[in-house]
């Protein structure tokens, strides 16, 4: 498995004995990815053994080095072909585990090299070629505690043959150097073996916090699968809520506009007087009844294209104040009834914007009748228009109404949303206005700010951004005089479609 282990042959690793797979993998790697360079300096070794015995005993053992090599790279080579589920890592751990110790005891015939066998001595042995053997013998524990260390048994047989080895090569010159050089052999042995340990652990903890990081990785795919379907759903189910209250709303208002055109006729005794005057205040209560629901439908309706993604505005120059002050006209007899007063903060020097007039307008229409619902009797609403810090404008709806408590307010922006004032109230209406105007205004690019305090009253405001501002320039006309004119910051699209705005976010 060249790519890396898969999660299901690790955790079979982890049941057979704690990450087993990936131990042996590591070395199998560190085996493959080192074998020229061990073979050079097997041949380094065999080259510099000429200079105390025969060159045809270097090149023997040289063979002998290079074949138990390649029997070992075979036996790496073929762990790796082994497809990750199918490994044996008990069966695979013997299988090189011999070859290891095979390749160990060809090293360990570097110590033989030279020797005399005819009277079993040391032959031509120096002490230069004592200590080079010697230095061979921390070079090769350095290089197998490296590749090794990650299963401890095929690091054994890989060094201790080659230590065995030196050791009892120095016993046999018997000389009290070579005896301290045998237990200097055996104590750099242990300290290679102690390092090797310690490698293994801090190789098993990288196992482990890999393990753990794959184990997380897994859950956040799995919730993350989760969530896309039930994104998927929601979404399919909102699509479809909809289309049903579109195709509801409108089948509904053909009726409806019946009623409300036959109870008009009816409270106002075009046809002549009704006999019953109780007949003519249950008219009056039907298109009053009708009024309200055919209200409801037409806000259902601008729920739902805005939803769907298909309100589009209709952007025109416009000045915000003359929009502002329409509204307050269009319902001020309602103020005036309920003894309300309303004034106007407006700066008249604003340059005009780029937006549409008619959601604007229903966007301060809405905020106005929210503040002339839930302000009583005698309360003061101020609307105020100006410019942002940031170059923008603004309009802002403030009453003196007994405000929104602040863990309500989230609930208020979202459609259908209600505090506990407005379903208290009769005039609680539907919930749908401030979740429209929040959609409306996001479609400007601009941003709704509400500002409430228990028993002081509620602002609204309504911030659009310095783009839709007309910046003023002067151009040259052809009498040569300069004319004012005006143009947009940014190039006007007389058309966009309303991007998609979820139903809790109004």
């Amino acid at each position: 498995m060249r790519g890396g282990a898969p999660r299901e042959a690790r955790a079979r690793g982890n049941a057979q004995g704690g990450f087993d797979y990936d131990l042996l993998l590591m070395f199998v790697r560190n085996e493959l990815s080192a074998q020229a360079t061990i073979l050079l300096l097997a041949v380094i070794f065999s080259l510099a053994s000429m200079f105390w015995a025969p060159w045809t005993e270097a090149i023997i053992w040289l063979f002998l080095v290079i074949a138990a090599k390649v029997i070992l790279l075979e036996c790496c080579c073929r762990f790796l072909d082994t497809p990750a589920t199918e490994v044996d890592t008990a069966s695979w751990r013997r299988r090189l585990t011999v070859a290891e110790a095979i390749n160990g005891l060809a090293w360990a015939g570097f110590v033989l090299v030279g020797m005399d066998w005819t009277g079993i001595s040391p032959g031509n042995y120096t002490l230069a070629s004592n200590v080079f053997v010697f230095a061979s013998l921390v070079v090769v524990l350095a290089i197998r505690m490296t590749f090794a260390a990650t299963v401890m048994p095929i690091l054994y047989v890989g060094t201790v043959p080659m230590t065995v080895a030196v050791v009892a090569r120095y016993l046999m010159l018997g000389d009290v150097l070579y005896l301290a050089l045998a237990a200097m052999a055996i104590g750099v042995h242990l300290y290679f073996i102690f390092l090797a340990k310690g490698l293994r652990r801090t190789t098993l903890h990288m196992f482990e916090l890999r393990a753990e990081k794959d184990d997380l990785i897994a859950k956040l795919e799995e919730a993350k699968a989760i969530s896309d379907e039930a994104r998927r759903r929601a979404e399919a189910a909102n699509a479809a809520k909809s289309r049903f209250l579109a195709t509801m709303s409108h089948e509904l208002r053909t009726p409806l506009n019946a009623i409300l055109g036959f109870s008009e006729v009816m409270k106002s005794e075009v046809m002549g007087p009704l006999s019953n005057p109780v007949y003519k205040e249950y008219a009056a209560n039907i298109h009053q009844s009708g009024t309200h629901l055919l209200k409801l439908i037409n806000e259902i309706l601008d729920l739902s294209r805005i939803e769907a993604g298909r309100y589009e505005l209709n952007e025109e120059p416009i000045r915000l104040v003359n929009v502002v002050d329409d509204c307050h006209r269009l319902l001020k007899l309602r103020a005036e009834s309920k003894e309300q007063q309303i004034i106007e903060d407006f700066d008249e020097n604003l340059p005009q914007i780029w937006a549409d007039e008619r959601a604007l307008r229903q966007v301060c229409l809405n905020l106005l009748s929210n503040a002339l619902k839930f302000t009583p009797r005698g309360g003061i609403i101020t609307l105020s228009v100006g410019s942002t810090d940031d170059g923008g404008q603004y309009f802002s709806v403030r009453d003196t109404g007994p405000g929104i408590p602040q863990e309500e307010i989230p609930k208020v922006l979202q459609a259908f949303g209600q505090g506990s004032l407005a379903q208290k109230s009769a005039e609680g209406g539907t919930g749908l206005g401030l979740s429209i105007v929040q959609s409306l205004v996001e479609l400007h690019g601009g941003a709704l700010e509400l500002r409430s305090e228990v028993g002081k009253g509620t602002e609204v405001i309504v911030r659009l951004p310095r783009k839709r501002v007309l910046q003023p320039v002067r151009t040259s006309g052809n009498d040569g005089d300069n004319a004012p004119t005006t143009r947009p910051s940014r190039p006007p699209r007389l058309r966009r479609p309303m991007p998609n705005v979820a139903t809790g976010t109004g």
